[in-house]
């Protein structure tokens, strides 16, 4: 069984030394235009990625707006709510009848 393993490792180590070759072989540039290609490819990325970032930002603070501003709608509409409660409880206690009672 450790012949086995040991010789699938071989046939691994040739199989990637066969590619390295042919891939050395087949290149389509040289290794300076190669480089050149990758370093743009990389700043292309980057900078997409500083756009992408940037408009997740400006997304995050719309959303961050429109949540405060509803919230700020619920407040106002809880607190007109309270406040036409305690009227109608002080006005009903204040011409002497008694409150109403829950059923």
């Amino acid at each position: 069984m450790a012949d086995r393993d040991g010789n699938g490792f071989l046939w691994f180590l040739a199989g990637l030394g066969v590619g390295a070759v042919v891939g050395v072989l087949y290149a389509p540039r040289s290794g300076d235009e190669m480089r050149d290609v990758i370093r743009s490819k990389a700043q292309d990325g980057s900078e997409r990625a500083r756009q992408t970032a940037r408009r997740a930002r400006e997304q995050a603070g719309d959303w961050m707006d429109r949540g405060r501003d509803v919230l700020n709608q619920q407040k106002e509409q809880f607190r007109s709510a309270y406040e036409a409660g305690r009227q109608a409880y002080n006005e009903t206690t204040a011409a002497g009848a008694e409150p109403p009672k829950n059923i």
